[in-house]
C-alpha cells in the first residue's frame, strides 16, 4: 500500500501562499502515521523554485517544482494535467489541496481525471487501520460527517485556517518537474487578474480580526469597529456575521462562518454576535476569542476566552480608548 502524501502548494505572483504550509503540515501528520513521506508540488512561472524551498520547514521530504510561463497564474487545464500526471506516476496514498478558490476548482478536476474519490472542506484527518478518515461539516456546519475513502490516491481539500501550520524541518530536496503545457489546446485561459479595492486586509490572513453582528443595529455604526481596529494597529481585518452580510450592511468578503470564510487569527473580537453554529464553525480555532454581547446567554460566550456582558455601544468605545491609552 502506498504511504506517501502529495501536498499541492499554491503561489500567487510567485510568492508562496500561507495555505501551502497548512497543507504540508497536515500531510506530514498523515504521512507519519503511515510511515511515509511528504512530497510537495508547486507550479508557477519561471523562478518560482526559489520560494518552494520554504516548504521543507513544514515537513516536505521532497519538493517538486514545475516552472513554465503558461503556469504563472492558476489555470485549470494546465494545472489539472500537470498534477494528475504526477499523482498517477507517483503512486500516492492521498493528494491534499487547500480548499481555496483555486483548490475548490482544481481538486474535483484532478479527482475526476484520476477516477478516484474526493472529500472536500476537511476539518480533521486521522489514520485508522490503514484507512484515511476525513471529518467534514455538512448541513451548514450543524453536523460533522466522517468519511473513509476507498481507492488510491484519495483526493482531499482542507479547509483553510483549520490545520495550523507547524514547523518540522526536513531536507526537502528540490526536484524539477518536467511540464510542457500547450495553451493553444486549453478551452479556458486566465488573461487578467484584477485585485479588489486596496486598503482592506484579507480577513483570512489577518493576525487580528474585529467582527460585528446584528447587535450593531445598522451599517452606520461600523465606524465604531473601524476605530477599534485602528487602535489595535496594522494588519487588523474587519469581519461580519452572515446576518449582517445578508442585510447588505457589509460586503461578502468580510463574512466569517460556514458559508463565508474560515479564520484563525491570534485575536478575534466578536461584537454583537450571538454565535450561531454557522459562525462558530468559521472562527472557533482563533487563538484568543473576546466576545462582547449584552445577552449573557449568547452561545458566543461558550467558545470565548474572555467575555464582556454589556452594551457594545458603551463597551467598544471604552475598550478603544483603553487600548490607545495603553500604547
Amino acid at each position: 500500500m502506498a504511504a506517501n502524501i502529495l501536498a499541492i502548494a499554491e503561489q500567487r505572483n510567485g510568492e508562496l501562499r500561507g495555505i501551502s504550509n497548512e497543507v504540508v503540515t497536515a500531510a506530514r501528520d498523515v504521512a507519519d502515521a503511515l510511515g511515509g513521506e511528504v512530497h510537495a508540488l508547486l507550479l508557477g512561472g519561471a523562478g518560482v523554485a526559489g520560494t518552494a524551498a520554504h516548504l521543507a520547514s513544514f515537513g516536505a521530504d521532497r519538493i517538486f517544482v514545475g516552472e513554465h510561463d503558461a503556469l504563472a497564474q492558476y489555470t485549470a487545464p494546465g494545472y489539472t494535467a500537470a498534477i494528475s500526471d504526477h499523482a498517477r506516476a507517483g503512486d500516492y496514498f492521498a493528494v491534499f489541496f487547500g480548499a481555496t478558490s483555486a483548490g475548490k476548482d482544481l481538486a474535483p478536476r484532478v479527482a475526476a481525471r484520476l477516477d478516484v474519490p474526493l472529500a472536500t472542506e476537511a476539518t480533521e484527518l486521522a489514520v485508522d487501520g490503514g484507512d484515511l478518515v476525513v471529518t467534514r461539516p455538512i448541513y451548514a456546519g450543524k453536523v460533522f460527517a466522517q468519511l473513509t475513502l476507498g481507492g488510491e490516491p484519495r483526493v482531499v481539500s482542507l479547509r483553510p485556517n483549520v490545520f495550523r501550520a507547524q514547523e518540522r524541518p526536513r531536507d526537502g530536496a528540490l526536484e524539477t518537474l518536467s511540464v510542457s503545457p500547450d495553451p493553444s489546446s486549453w478551452k479556458s485561459r486566465v488573461r487578467e487578474l484584477k485585485a479588489s479595492a486596496g486598503g482592506a486586509v484579507d480577513v483570512t490572513e489577518a493576525p487580528m480580526v474585529v467582527s460585528g453582528g446584528r447587535g450593531l443595529k445598522g451599517p452606520e455604526n461600523w465606524g465604531m469597529l473601524e476605530e477599534l481596529a485602528k487602535a489595535l494597529g496594522d494588519n487588523v481585518a474587519l469581519g461580519a456575521s452572515r446576518a449582517v452580510v445578508d442585510a447588505g450592511w457589509r460586503p461578502h468578503a468580510e463574512q466569517v462562518g460556514q458559508t463565508g470564510k474560515t479564520v484563525s487569527p491570534q485575536l478575534y473580537i466578536a461584537v454583537g454576535i450571538s454565535g450561531a453554529i454557522q459562525h462558530l464553525a468559521g472562527m472557533r480555532t482563533a487563538k484568543t476569542i473576546v466576545a462582547i454581547n449584552k445577552d449573557a446567554d449568547a452561545p458566543i460566550f461558550g467558545v470565548a476566552d474572555y467575555g464582556i456582558v454589556g452594551d457594545a455601544f458603551e463597551v467598544v468605545p471604552k475598550l478603544t480608548e483603553a487600548i490607545r491609552g495603553g500604547k
